[in-house]
Formats: C-alpha cells, structure tokens, sequence
C-alpha cells in the first residue's frame, strides 16, 4: 500500500510538472547512485539553436564522494554572450544523496541539490529535486524532477519547474542506446542518446554521453546537442 501510495505521488508530481514547467534546459539526467570514496572530474557541452541564436554553454567540475551516500562538486560555467564571445558566467556547488541503496526497494532514488551564483553579477540560484531509477530487464528508467528559485538584482524573483526523463537500453557497457525527453516553459524536447562506459583497474572509470534533443514546439526551430565527459577514480 505504501508503494502504490508513493508511486502515485510521484506519477502526479511529474505530470504537474509537464503541465507546468517553466523554462528548462537540455543538460544531464542524473543517475540517483553515488559510490563510496568516489572522485570524479567533468565536462559537459550544450549547443542550442533556436530563434533566437545558438547558445552555447560549457561546464567543467570535480567531484567528491563525503560519505557512502553523499557526494559534492563545484562547476565552472562558461557561456557565449550577445557579442559571441565566450567567458566564464557563473559557479555552482552540487550535493546528490543517495537515499536508498541500489536494489533495496523497487525503485532507486535520490535527492539533489545545487546553489548557483552568477560571474560579477548579484544574481543566484537553488535548484532541490529528486531522482528516480528503475530497472526492468535489460532497460531502465530514469528520471528528475527538479524545482528552482531564481532571485537577485534588477530581476524578478521566479519558481520554475524541470521534469527530464532517460529510458535506456543497457546492450553493452560502452554502448548504450536511450531516448531523452526535457520540458520547459513552452518547450517539450525529444531526442536521442547515446552512453558509455569503459572500466580500468580498480573503481576507474570513463563515461560518455550524447544526445540530440528536438524541441517539439510547432514550426520553431528549437534543438540541442549535448556532449559529456566524466572520469571517475
């Protein structure tokens, strides 16, 4: 009952969430699992051409495992501005907390939370969601529904809602096929990915990921590629 109770919560939450979402963007559907002693560094890329340009944002982190159950890392972002010049815009701090261990219920989850603050600007950010993974077979199903508040000067303070989505098929370790669904205020995207993984000695290991997302919003031409690189030793 307690199951069914919760798995009803969580379906309503996400449909809230595709109803309602404000502006969100193509970037990582997080895995809810953390690794004991784990440290790991990143680069992601994301390519956006709409209307509006291409835009264009680069992250780069190194993380680290506090607990068995509780890992930080800090990013740099960097982003193309109006005059296509590329330099750094803004620092985040990201804690993810594995709240069940793999296989202990019928689902994985997990939390996560990020503060954001804008390069030179008193802008910032806090983003709370939570994580979702379920296996069935040789496929599994991952998702993030995530909530934000933006504030600041010279801007209007905002809540806004993401809801991403990965259904995977788990064919071989370096080669992963899924599909990717991200909604936004006036956007749904849909899309491919691709992911890998390539083990070494001990608990080292290299991921990869790529995706192409297509927003699905009417004659607007709205589409993201998305790269990502992260080693973990």
């Amino acid at each position: 009952m307690k199951r069914t109770r919760l798995f009803a919560i969580t379906l309503s939450l996400l449909l809230i969430s595709i109803a309602e979402a404000k502006e969100g963007a193509v970037d990582k559907v997080y895995h809810p699992y953390v690794l004991p002693n784990e440290r790991e560094v990143e680069w992601r890329f994301a390519s956006r051409q709409n209307d509006e340009g291409n835009l264009l944002t680069q992250r780069v982190a190194f993380g680290h495992a506090v607990s068995e159950s509780l890992t930080l890392e800090v990013y740099l972002i960097g982003a193309r501005d109006d005059d296509n010049d590329f330099g750094l815009k803004g620092y985040e701090l990201e804690a993810r907390w594995m709240i069940t261990e793999q296989g202990e219920l019928w689902a994985d989850w997990g939390a996560l939370f990020e503060i954001e603050k804008q390069h030179n600007t008193d802008i910032w950010e806090v983003t709370t969601g939570i994580l979702f993974e379920k296996e069935f077979g040789n496929t599994s199903l991952t998702t993030n529904l995530l909530f934000s508040y933006e504030w600041g000067s010279n801007i209007t303070s905002e809540t806004e809602t993401q809801f991403r989505l990965k259904y995977r098929y788990r064919w071989q370790p370096w080669l992963q096929p899924a599909l990717e669904i991200y909604t936004g205020e006036d956007f749904v995207g849909l899309g491919p990915a691709f992911m890998g993984i390539h083990r070494y000695q001990g608990q080292k290991q290299l991921k990869w990921e790529l995706g192409f997302i297509a927003g699905l919003n009417g004659d607007s031409k709205d589409h993201t590629l998305r790269f990502a690189l992260e080693y973990e030793f």
